[in-house]
């Protein structure tokens, strides 16, 4: 049976936890024959991938959790057998993928290459040892009585959760694999990957006050990824309003409000997640 993780981005709160007790884990110790040692700098076998959205006043931080996606075609195998060391990467029955470091070690040239393939930077290169090296999913204390790997273990808020992969059962229908590794198979799945959200506020500028219970609609205009996406709501006591998880795109928001001339702006969320900010509503008359 094989294994997979699933993770809710909706849970973590970028405590570092996962990262963290990695590195406990494996710095400065091997477990053989699955890992030597981790180096205290330099690796994170499963990090923490922070970035920050939008712009003032809407900002907000997304945190994703990143381990080797132990991929059903994993590109790291598919270079150890090309560099003629296939026995170097291999897959266990479980359906976790390793790094044999007896195999592997004192390789300058095949770690390089192992390193080159991940295209999710998750294979590092320790130098000292000329070894590539990566996430084992904890396989020494999974075979030795634990049930899941330390960075489930720790994860105070149930983010990660390590299993065989048909007890996720409907969750992985709705779940999403990152984008760098969506076709090479990945045993690793996210719920609630962030997309795009578009936030603003309407303003009537002549009395000084926001403008509460207009009605924002947002409406794809490109036939891109967001092709026929269109949503609606009001803004709230504050005037604002906020369109979350959206497919990127160049939208249109579309402000209407009793007494006021209808308002349009483009929004273009391809590459960015955006605040419109204070959109000022004209008076009719």
């Amino acid at each position: 049976m094989t294994k997979a993780f699933l993770i809710d981005l909706s849970h973590c709160n970028g405590c570092y936890n996962c990262q963290i007790v990695c590195k406990d884990e494996h710095c400065g110790q091997s477990w053989l024959p699955y890992a030597e040692a981790q180096p205290d700098t330099g690796q994170f076998w499963s990090r923490i991938d922070e970035r920050v959205r939008g712009q003032v006043p809407w900002v907000r931080v997304s945190y994703i959790p990143v381990i080797c996606a132990h991929c059903a075609e994993a590109p790291c195998i598919a270079a150890a057998a090309a560099a003629g060391k296939p026995e170097a990467v291999y897959r266990r029955e479980d359906g976790l993928v390793l790094i044999d470091p007896e195999a592997a070690r004192n390789n300058a040239e095949l770690a390089q290459k192992l390193v080159a393939s991940c295209p999710l930077n998750a294979i590092y290169y320790n130098e000292e040892l000329q070894l590539a090296q990566k996430c084992t999913g904890c396989a020494h204390l999974l075979d030795n009585g634990w049930t899941i790997p330390r960075c489930a273990d720790a994860c105070a808020h149930d983010a990660i959760q390590f299993k065989e992969e048909a007890e996720f059962g409907a969750l992985l229908e709705k779940a999403e694999a990152l984008p760098a590794v969506a076709d090479l198979g990945p045993k690793v799945y996210y719920l609630h990957l962030p997309k795009r959200f578009v936030a603003g506020t309407a303003v009537d500028f002549a009395d000084d006050e926001v403008i509460i219970g207009a009605t924002v609609e947002l409406v794809s205009g490109s036939g891109g990824a967001g092709g026929g996406f269109q949503a609606s709501q009001e803004t709230d006591e504050l005037g604002d309003f906020k369109f979350d998880q959206v497919p990127p795109d160049v939208y249109t928001v579309v402000i209407r409000a009793e007494g006021y001339k209808p308002l349009e702006v483009t929004a273009d969320l391809t590459e960015i997640d955006l605040s419109v900010g204070d959109l000022g509503l004209e008076k009719l008359g």
